[in-house]
């Protein structure tokens, strides 16, 4: 199985510096960083790791969830997942992700609502990123459109 990198080149200080994040195993894409875009309401364009944690989050649960429709007699026809990943003050100090909320509207046949939310629930837990987070409380919000 793959190793996946990403390279991450800083200047500055953490309030006035700044960095770009690549994606060095696929080439895709290099994003800007800075800690008060990370830090504020709007993101202006520059990613945060957070954001990172989301868009690794969602991919990962949707394909987990397609698998485990079929693998339950289900046939996916399509998948829209959001996850919002909370970054707060810590009380110990610093900051934390306080929290992520998988958030999945599914056309689905051949499952029932029932039957959508076990298998979310199911993904929830056993997509690799999910696993890599079990520090952090998932909440999930499934639903057959």
């Amino acid at each position: 199985m793959p190793t996946r990198t990403a390279r991450t080149a800083w200047t500055g200080t953490l309030m006035e510096g700044g960095g770009q994040v690549a994606l060095v195993s696929s080439g895709a894409a290099t994003f800007d960083v800075t800690f008060p875009r990370r830090t504020a309401d709007e993101a202006a364009g520059v990613t945060s790791p957070e954001e990172l944690i989301a868009a690794a989050h969602s991919s990962c649960f949707a394909m987990q969830l397609s698998a485990l429709v079929a693998e339950a007699g289900g046939t996916p026809v399509s998948l829209d997942v959001q996850a919002d990943v909370t970054l707060r003050p810590d009380p110990a100090g610093g900051l934390r992700i306080s929290g992520i909320l998988l958030t999945v509207r599914g056309r689905v046949d051949g499952l029932d609502a029932d039957g959508f939310m076990a298998v979310a629930e199911q993904a929830k837990a056993t997509c690799p990123v999910s696993k890599a987070l079990t520090g952090t409380q998932v909440t999930l919000d499934a639903m057959l459109v």
